[in-house]
């Protein structure tokens, strides 16, 4: 009788976790499609690591807030920046407060990563993210101050680098007060979740 009982439970046991394999999410993290200009850039974003940086991006896709923007800032061995500017230069505003600073994540600014953009002030960041195109070592977290805090990696482009390297291959110049603008604008056609 124990005997049966053992097995009856082992037996249990196997199907709640099969069941349980069954219904788990598949694919892992989340995917945001960029569909821009010159070709489609995907993401994959580390809720585990930034969960702030995550939720605050998804909520801007959704809302449509990248479409139709450009990556207004662009520097060949360094970023491309975009997320706050229309292709006249004209600012649209962030929706949502400012969020914490999650760059003591132990994620790096390495090429390919995807980060929060801020102002000199820790936790600035809004909806302007930006792409490394290079290892960026000094945009990473050295120490809980001002000049040492650094800039928040959230996640990374899975498919379309080529996209991103043919976007800091584009002449840049200025406009108005701004520096590095493309001179013939990259625009953010459309930003999707495909995977949540």
């Amino acid at each position: 009788m124990r005997k049966r009982l053992v097995v009856a439970g082992i037996l249990l046991l196997c199907g709640g976790i099969a069941f349980g394999a069954g219904t788990a999410r598949k694919g892992g993290n989340s995917m945001v499609k960029l569909e821009t200009s010159l070709g489609v850039i995907k993401v994959e974003l580390y809720p585990d690591k930034a969960p702030v940086s995550v939720k605050n991006f998804l909520a801007y896709v959704k809302e449509g807030h990248y479409d139709g923007l450009i990556f207004h800032r662009v520097i060949r061995d360094f970023m491309v920046q975009g997320g706050g500017f229309t292709k006249e230069m004209s600012e649209r505003g962030s929706k949502h407060p400012p969020i914490k600073n999650e760059a003591a994540n132990g994620l790096k600014n390495d090429r390919g990563t995807l980060a929060m953009a801020r102002t000199s002030v820790v936790d600035s960041a809004t909806a302007q993210f930006f792409i490394n195109t290079v290892n960026n070592d000094f945009l990473n977290h050295r120490a809980n101050t001002p000049q040492g805090y650094g800039y928040a990696v959230f996640g990374k482009v899975t498919e379309g680098m080529d996209v991103v390297d043919k976007i800091r291959a584009v002449p840049t110049g200025n406009s108005g007060m701004f520096q590095d603008v493309p001179l013939q604008p990259v625009t953010i056609t459309r930003a999707t979740v495909v995977q949540e």
